[in-house]
């Protein structure tokens, strides 16, 4: 495993070493001669150091210089410069100092890279150059008894060494955004199907503490029917038959209460901090948007909402939202329109689903919340297990509000309001 990190890393350091020296071909020339050139080069290692935050920064610089040196001077020798080997690695020597020194310099700044603003980073690299470049020419001053600059070129080199860093910072800082914008695309995608998962879960929880309240009625009940069938002499076998039975219904409730237990531990972890109305509306849409698309539908979505605030209580609102915009998506037709709206009236929150579907029957009503009614079957006459308007009525009832359905005021279609306590919602601040 070792290895094999420090093999990727040797990798790393020669790619960066041999594209900043192809990079460094690309250049002009400032002043007369071959003195001195500003080279694709030095913004090339700049953009490697700042994308390879990994990298040894002075491994790397010295690698660089190395390769930066040798790659010059074997070109010096292909194209037939009139130079001696000596000659010409004497002459890029200084070359292979600036890339050592920047590598140095960036180094003391590697840690606070991340800290610096763009403009400041910018700044900053320029710097680093400027100081690069002087030891390149004292180095050249030193080894080949060249000329210093006057200070009108000293002047230019700056304005260079400026450009160049700030052309670089910036293309890093694109990069850097665009990569941001990646991550959050995909963090959004992360919290989007935990909202799912936790609105679906906290539904699977709601009902099974149901059942088990039912499963302790039944129990109760059938060990009463067995103490009776014992107190008025019946046949043993039917008391204990009845006995069996309650052991067993017993058995089913502890083993629903240690499920119980894990899902909610999981419905807590999931529900975990808050989220504005708005944010629940949108992902109701966005999520419903998907289903109806699923079901071959053409379904516009509008949202309107007066009051926004912060709620902890966003699962079983989402459950809530999710349940009755899902059933107008399945009563519609074909083609239709759904409208979300959320106000405040007094100390009162209402929520609204709107749709264009066929609208609910009078005689259906009275019936509608009750376990088990539905009105929507298959192409096959198959029935829908029709328990979600009798769960969105019994959330609701946990918030201490009222859930009521008429038609919408439009032709066809069906209403449905949920109010409930704004204090029942809202986070205090």
């Amino acid at each position: 495993m070792g290895q094999s990190i420090l093999k990727s890393k040797l990798a790393q350091i020669s790619a960066v070493a041999v594209g900043t020296a192809v990079a460094g071909e690309f250049k002009i020339n400032p002043f007369d001669g071959d003195i001195f050139r500003i080279a694709m080069g030095s913004s090339a290692f700049l953009l490697f150091l700042l994308l390879m935050r990994r990298l040894p920064y002075v491994s790397t610089g010295i690698a660089t210089g190395i390769v930066v040196l040798l790659f010059r001077t074997a070109m010096d020798a292909t194209l037939g410069s009139g130079q001696t080997l000596l000659q010409s690695m004497t002459s890029h020597f200084s070359a292979m100092i600036y890339y050592i020194v920047f590598a140095l310099l960036m180094n003391l700044i590697k840690s606070r890279i991340d800290s610096f603003h763009p403009l400041v980073l910018g700044g900053v690299a320029a710097l680093i150059d400027l100081l690069s470049n002087e030891m390149e020419l004292l180095t050249r001053l030193i080894v080949l008894d060249s000329a210093t600059f006057r200070l009108n070129e000293w002047a230019f080199l700056m304005a260079i060494a400026v450009l160049r860093t700030y052309f670089t910072t910036g293309v890093y800082s694109s990069i850097s955004v665009s990569q941001l914008r990646i991550i959050q695309r995909e963090q959004t995608q992360r919290i989007e199907q935990m909202l799912g998962f936790g609105s679906g879960l906290y539904g699977e929880v709601f009902y099974l503490e149901k059942s088990i309240e039912t499963l302790e009625k039944v129990t109760l009940s059938s060990y009463e029917l067995y103490r009776s069938l014992k107190a008025e002499e019946y046949p043993p076998r039917h008391s204990r038959q009845v006995l069996d039975i309650t052991q067993q219904i017993h058995e089913v409730k502890k083993d629903s209460q240690r499920i119980l237990a894990g899902l909610v531990k999981l419905v807590e972890r999931e529900a975990t901090g808050d989220m504005p109305l708005s944010g629940i509306l949108r992902f109701t849409v966005k999520s419903n948007a998907k289903y109806a698309e699923m079901l071959g539908k053409h379904i516009s979505f509008r949202i309107n909402l007066t009051s926004d605030y912060t709620t902890d209580s966003y699962i079983p609102l989402l459950t809530l939202l999710n349940n009755l915009t899902a059933n107008a998506v399945e009563v519609i037709k074909g083609k239709g329109s759904i409208s979300l709206d959320v106000y405040e009236k007094g100390d009162q929150t209402l929520f609204t689903v709107t749709d264009s579907g066929g609208g609910i029957k009078e005689r259906d009503m009275e019936l509608l919340f009750d376990p088990g009614f539905t009105t929507k079957f298959d192409e096959e006459g198959v029935a829908a297990t029709g328990i979600g308007l009798s769960h969105v009525r019994d959330i609701v009832d946990l918030f201490e509000g009222e859930i009521t359905v008429q038609p919408a005021s439009h032709a066809g279609g069906a209403m449905f309001q949920i109010k409930v306590p704004t204090a029942k919602l809202r986070k205090e601040e």
